[in-house]
């Protein structure tokens, strides 16, 4: 099992979880978090003051699947949460050693 964790736009969250959906992706947590990449924040103009905004608003999205599944979710979240500009985020791909689902006790891939 892998776990995909993607760094996007807020405004593209219902994209991804579309595209998630179509792939048979059953469950995934959002989060929202700030911080910056290559883009370094933003300078705002606010009632004629300028000043930085070190932390940009994203949202984290994390969902688990079987392996085999990991390559269409790291391309269905990479095509849905793509603006073509700058800071649309990042995937990563981590190991998942196990998982238990609380309820029913069923452990592994069967949990998901």
């Amino acid at each position: 099992m892998k776990m995909v964790m993607a760094i996007i736009k807020p405004f593209k969250l219902d994209e991804v979880r579309d595209a998630l959906t179509e792939l048979g992706v059953q469950g995934l947590t959002a989060t929202e978090v700030k911080g910056f990449g290559r883009q370094k924040g933003q300078t705002e103009i606010y009632r004629g003051a300028e000043y930085s905004v070190s932390y940009l608003p994203k949202v984290k999205v994390e969902v688990v699947v079987d392996d085999a599944l990991t390559d269409q979710t790291v391309e269905a979240i990479a095509k849905a949460a793509n603006t073509g500009r700058i800071g649309d985020g990042k995937i990563f791909v981590i190991d998942v050693a196990s998982a238990v689902r609380i309820r029913t006790g069923e452990t592994g891939v069967e949990a998901l």
